[in-house]
């Protein structure tokens, strides 16, 4: 179902200061910085491996990410899965009982398809699902 980790995302207070840290203690370079409106994130993408590290910084406070740093800081916010084809991996995790947030996918960074899955499923970890643009049909 899943094909590999896309992402791990992060949400930070300062942006600035946690593109630093990655960049020049953890060596990792910054592979896009976008403004995702929607979202309500500015979001930048590190590269590490295959993968990223999503960094996340709320528009304001009463968007998702505002309301998750408000409550719990800087930290973890989410894992990220990549898929071939979300729209029928929605519907498979659908069928199988795990609670979506998004029941129908929407535009993420770098123009993904992006979709959410409810903690209350998913032992209490938020997960993503994305269909990398490069993969949507």
């Amino acid at each position: 179902m899943f094909g590999r980790i896309d992402h791990v995302g992060v949400a930070v207070e300062d942006l600035d200061a946690a593109i630093a840290l990655y960049e020049g203690s953890f060596e990792m370079e910054l592979a896009h910085r976008e403004t995702v409106e929607s979202q309500g994130v500015e979001a930048v993408l590190l590269d590490v491996g295959d993968a990223h590290v999503e960094l996340l910084r709320p528009l304001g406070p009463e968007t998702a990410v505002g309301k998750f740093v408000a409550k719990r800081g800087s930290g973890l916010h989410h894992v990220a899965y990549a898929v071939a084809d979300i729209e029928a991996t929605l519907a498979q995790i659908s069928d199988a009982g795990v609670e979506l947030i998004d029941s129908e996918p929407r535009i993420g960074i770098r123009e993904s398809k992006v979709a959410f899955l409810h903690p209350r499923s998913t032992g209490g970890v938020l997960t993503e699902i994305v269909q990398p643009k490069a993969e949507v049909h």
